[in-house]
């Protein structure tokens, strides 16, 4: 038997909050309502009440009565910290919310502050309302009620059952397969002109018993994974691609955002990085590729995608910008460097082979970055076997240190 929260606008929505709970109920489950209602006095009686769930994330309900959005804000602060330590007590093994008004935005942040993984059903009358949508590193998924959730109605009757099934479902899948017991985790990140490296690393740190989940360096991906090193699902990480930096610097159409590679630094995830793509800066068909760009080199890698080759002092300006965040970290960290092209295409006698601008790169990367991050300098393409192998082997090496600088902690606490 698992424990479902039904967490809502228990005010304005607890008749039909509570059906939910009741079909969870049936079902062999036990339900806990949270009331995030900031309306008025709840319709049912709650598990967990307002400001006791203020209380649980370290808020003190305000003495003083306060606006629905004030009240609103602080439930949206809350929620994730929550939530989270319902699942740290292993109080919780999924949360259901019926989102309306003020609590949809409350419930959407609960969810997004938990692990991959874990049952979480948001539903929305619709589900193409930004605010409420999960980002790309949520795995929140979302139920279109159609019609407003509003009483228990020959309409919305069916939609709640189907709400209460699914979450239900969604459990008794995730403890099913938790059986299993899991191989530890490095995320990586890849890009088409990366993939043949990231093949070979893969395959070392697979067969000394990690498995490897990637992301493409597209933006979305790089953001992605930030979001769920922070949740410390990760080992270990192999940033391999990084030519989002390319992109944030130069201005490009697949940039992370200037926080990529802060969460490995911060949390201290053991880490490789590499300046996998970093002389590439992405751009869609040749006509979108700015004015200012004109007579650089380029490549049509298609008719939508336009590649602009970097040049020393964006090269430059990358190498600060990478050196600046991997300053932060508090975990061992290497970055390794291939002197015979950063891609597939910046290699010897390839079209963005620019010895210049990764001289550049390198050296920036070599003078700006604190003396206590190794930089290992090689002489194959970031591709090559021998290349792709030593990065997996670094990371190994991270992984361990961390371990047993953890270990050490263990036996001699502060």
């Amino acid at each position: 038997m698992a424990t479902i929260a039904v967490l809502g606008d228990l005010d304005t929505k607890g008749l039909e909050h509570q059906f939910v709970a009741d079909c969870i109920t049936r079902q062999g489950h036990q339900a806990i309502l949270i009331n995030v209602g900031v309306e008025g006095e709840p319709q049912v009686n709650p598990h967990i009440s307002r400001d006791a769930f203020l209380e649980m994330a370290g808020f003190e309900p305000e003495a003083e009565p306060q606006d629905q959005l004030q009240i609103s804000a602080t439930l949206r602060l809350a929620a994730p910290i929550a939530l989270a330590a319902l699942l740290k007590k292993r109080k919780i093994q999924g949360v259901v919310s019926l989102g309306e008004g003020f609590s949809k935005t409350v419930a959407a942040a609960a969810m997004r502050g938990l692990p991959l993984g874990f049952p979480k059903l948001l539903v929305l009358t619709k589900t193409g309302e930004t605010s409420e949508q999960p980002d790309a590193s949520s795995d929140i998924v979302l139920m279109p009620s159609i019609v407003s959730i509003s009483g228990i109605t020959p309409l919305t009757r069916p939609i709640l059952i189907q709400a209460a099934g699914a979450v239900c479902g969604m459990v008794e899948t995730a403890r099913a397969q938790n059986q299993t017991p899991d191989r530890p985790i490095v995320f990586a990140t890849i890009f088409g002109n990366t993939t043949t490296g990231l093949k070979h690393a893969r395959r070392v740190l697979e067969e000394a018993g990690y498995d490897v989940i990637t992301f493409h360096a597209t933006g979305k991906g790089g953001r992605a994974m930030e979001a769920l090193i922070e949740t410390g699902l990760a080992d270990g990480v192999l940033d391999f691609t990084t030519t989002e930096w390319a992109d944030e610097i130069v201005g490009g159409v697949l940039s992370a955002g200037p926080t990529r590679l802060q969460a490995a630094a911060k949390t201290g995830t053991p880490a490789v990085v590499v300046p996998g793509c970093v002389d590439i800066v992405n751009f869609f068909a040749k006509d979108t590729l700015p004015k200012k760009f004109k007579g650089r080199t380029i490549h049509l890698h298609n008719p939508n995608v336009t590649l602009l080759r970097t040049n020393s002092e964006e090269a430059r300006a990358i190498g600060e910008a990478m050196a600046q965040r991997l300053n932060q970290s508090v975990g061992p960290v290497s970055v390794l460097l291939p002197r015979n092209g950063l891609s597939a295409i910046g290699g010897k006698d390839f079209i963005f082979h620019d010895p210049k601008a990764d001289h550049a790169l390198f050296t920036t990367l070599r003078n700006t970055l604190r003396s206590t991050i190794p930089v290992i300098v090689r002489e194959e393409n970031i591709n090559d076997s021998a290349f792709a192998e030593a990065c997996a082997a670094e990371l190994l090496k991270n992984i361990e240190l961390k371990a047993a600088g953890d270990r050490e902690r263990i036996r001699r606490p502060d």
